[in-house]
């Protein structure tokens, strides 16, 4: 069987985004902040919303890894309506807040950066808008240059989102001397090699997650599993088959999935994503979840450096670029949901979004999310 549809498309563009992002954004987060700056930040908080919020969590413990400063994940809401003055202004320009936005017109995330910079933080947009709610309001700019393509849910955008939060992660510890600038270098190349590892892997990938859809179309569920950056990428997965499919979806990690989602009944045609890279420090935890799954009967897919020799388990084992360093992971170990949900998406012939028509029309052009009341505290 062969498919074809904006998503696919988009995934299989991913190698070369990559190879042309690098060039454009390395320079811009050597750039965007001064080595003062740079030495003057105590913490970072990261916000976002939807995918943007995935890719803020993708790299929260990349940041503290290897910069050594406390990094947050504040989702835009709570950080414009509930997160207290007195976390901020704490030392000059403290905290830095990067807000991550590709249309830069989200209104929670302007208001959040009003409110910031209201009480003594410093803020960077991450957007490819500069004249947009967020490119007018944050202290500095991360400016996104991606090339036109078809509609679909974010596959491109989330790619870019995360090298950028990355190449600043790198440039801000090699500043602050955590590291050597050929250990910097080192860093960065393990992204480019990941572009070429991925071109050799896609069509195998493809293959498996085009008969995984085929089997899983009439499923009526999804739950999707990982622990740390691995749950982000879970998240993302979450996030598509919402967008691409209109079915429900979960995700959670893989201690609270042994808490709370392995209750769930109709078991059989529960599809389950599982984020489990051997590098995770929670791989022991998520091995164990594995095995629970399996034995409750779900049809699993495994997303992992590792195979049924390592989990013991029958699944769908699906293998992305294994990195030298786990920070850059996060660039291409999504790529595998977004071609579930797109697929997914084709076979049961869905609209991306329910084509923000009948009762889904207020959300026609993002309103719901851009017109939204503006409140400053």
């Amino acid at each position: 069987m062969k498919l074809d549809n904006p998503i696919k498309r988009q995934v299989f563009s991913i190698p070369q985004l990559i190879r042309q992002q690098y060039t454009d954004l390395e320079t811009k987060a050597r750039n965007v902040l001064s080595t003062p700056e740079i030495y003057s930040i105590q913490r970072i908080v990261l916000t976002g919303c939807g995918d943007s919020y995935a890719a803020a969590l993708a790299t929260k413990h990349i940041f503290e890894l290897i910069t050594e400063i406390p990094t947050e994940v504040v989702p835009a809401i709570d950080l414009a309506r509930y997160y207290h003055k007195k976390q901020m202004g704490f030392a000059p320009a403290n905290p830095l807040v990067i807000a991550i936005s590709n249309s830069g017109e989200v209104a929670r995330i302007g208001e959040a950066i009003e409110y910031v910079n209201n009480h003594g933080s410093f803020s960077l947009g991450i957007t490819g808008n500069q004249d947009s709610y967020l490119g007018k309001k944050a202290s500095r700019i991360l400016k996104l240059d991606i090339p036109r393509f078809e509609d679909a849910p974010g596959v491109r955008t989330y790619m870019v989102s995360t090298m950028a939060l990355l190449l600043l992660a790198i440039r801000i510890g090699e500043v602050l001397g955590k590291y050597t600038m050929d250990q910097a270098q080192e860093y960065r190349g393990d992204m480019l090699t990941q572009a070429d590892v991925l071109e050799q892997l896609l069509p195998e990938i493809d293959v498996q997650i085009t008969d995984v859809a085929d089997k899983w179309k009439d499923y009526p569920v999804f739950d999707f599993v990982g622990a740390g950056f691995d749950h982000a990428a879970a998240l993302y997965g979450q996030c598509k088959i919402l967008e691409a499919t209109g079915k429900p979806a979960m995700q959670i990690n893989s201690e609270e999935w042994l808490h709370l989602n392995f209750f769930v009944r109709n078991v059989e045609r529960t599809g389950t994503v599982i984020v489990a890279n051997t590098t995770n420090p929670a791989i022991s935890r998520t091995k164990e979840m594995v095995q629970y799954a399996a034995k409750l009967g779900r049809p699993l897919i495994i997303i992992s450096d590792a195979g049924k020799d390592f989990f013991g388990v029958e699944a769908c084992y699906i293998r992305t670029p294994k990195t030298k360093t786990q920070i850059t992971m996060p660039i291409t170990q999504f790529t595998p949901m977004a071609l579930l949900a797109g697929y997914l998406c084709e076979l049961i012939d869905e609209e991306y979004g329910r084509g923000c028509k009948e009762q889904w029309s207020f959300c026609a052009g993002g309103a719901c999310v851009k017109k939204s009341e503006i409140i400053i505290r």
